[in-house]
């Protein structure tokens, strides 16, 4: 994922630290009560690579049933793969039936909708397109999590109707969240406060997106009691760097958790995939130790059972 990539020599100077919670995060999370059993997820924004071979998977997968491995391992997915064409009822079935293959009836799907919608569309007559995308995803069945619409870095706030009228029209039995990147969406203090209102308003989720170069849409505005995080490692040489913003992520879940956040699903996108692996495996020991998480741990596959493949990551 290159949104927000900087260069490497910029790391050392930048200001990781989350920002306080939002005015919009305040009205939203008021009054509410701890919930008895919060929903908690750790996925990935792609199934693998050849590169986890030997690492979580086994040395000879065929990229065919990647996705049969990766089920074995994580509870959920970023569905990017339906991003670049509206995915067909048949190649959806076929996600599904992997991920009944590999014995995981938890996991969950969080699709983004096509770009067909977004990006080329740009929400202007999109009804058959969209009620397409809705009518496939649906055959994930009690698979299908959240959908989340991305708009690209040129959709602006003159385009608040477009995006308002779009959102209300949306199922009200589905969860959906809606990511923009305009920078004006929260520099302008005024269209920041509309604009997460009128996602509160209408139940629509806001993604939370941390990544390097982009500070401003790590923006710690809930408008529902239900997040959606795209953590954008940087790894290489600056692992503890992405260690340490993953216990800050904890610890900022941990205190929404005590004021009512009901769920919290939280998608490794890091610059190169490459680090995938180790900061799912990091992600998951803190959500495990400190929020409860009870998930899975990730388990790398022993030396003695890998003939060619990469070294194990040095934990």
């Amino acid at each position: 994922m290159d949104y927000g990539k900087v260069l490497e020599s910029e790391i050392p100077a930048i200001d990781f630290k989350l920002p306080p919670d939002g005015a919009q995060t305040l009205n939203t999370l008021n009054g509410l009560a701890k919930a008895a059993k919060p929903e908690l997820y750790v996925g990935a924004s792609k199934w693998g690579r050849k590169d986890w071979l030997g690492v979580l998977y086994p040395i000879k997968t065929k990229e065919a049933n990647f996705l049969f491995e990766y089920a074995k391992i994580f509870d959920s997915i970023e569905l990017n793969a339906v991003f670049y064409s509206i995915p067909s009822a048949d190649l959806v079935e076929k996600f599904k039936r992997k991920v009944e293959d590999a014995g995981n009836t938890n996991f969950k799907f969080f699709p983004k909708f096509s770009r067909t919608i977004s990006h080329v569309k740009r929400l202007e007559d999109c009804e058959v397109p969209t009620q397409l995308f809705l009518e496939n995803i649906s055959r994930l069945g009690d698979m299908l999590g959240p959908c989340f619409l991305q708009m690209g870095d040129n959709f602006g706030p003159r385009n608040f109707l477009k995006l308002e009228n779009y959102l209300k029209d949306l199922p009200t039995d589905q969860q959906f969240f809606c990511e923009v990147r305009h920078e004006e969406w929260f520099s302008n203090p005024t269209v920041r406060r509309q604009y997460f209102s009128m996602l509160a308003e209408n139940r629509i989720g806001a993604v939370i997106t941390d990544t390097a170069g982009r500070r401003d849409v790590a923006h710690m505005e809930l408008s529902t009691p239900e997040v959606f995080i795209r953590f954008v490692g940087v790894g290489g040489n600056y692992l503890e760097v992405d260690f340490a913003r993953i216990d800050d992520w904890v610890n900022r879940i941990k205190q929404w958790l005590d004021q009512g956040l009901q769920k919290a699903h939280f998608m490794i996108n890091p610059i190169d995939e490459l680090n995938t692996p180790e900061l799912a495996w990091y992600a998951v020991e803190r959500f495990n130790k400190e929020l409860n998480a009870n998930l899975p741990p990730i388990r790398f596959i022993p030396p003695e059972e890998v003939t060619i493949a990469p070294p194990l990551p040095g934990f």
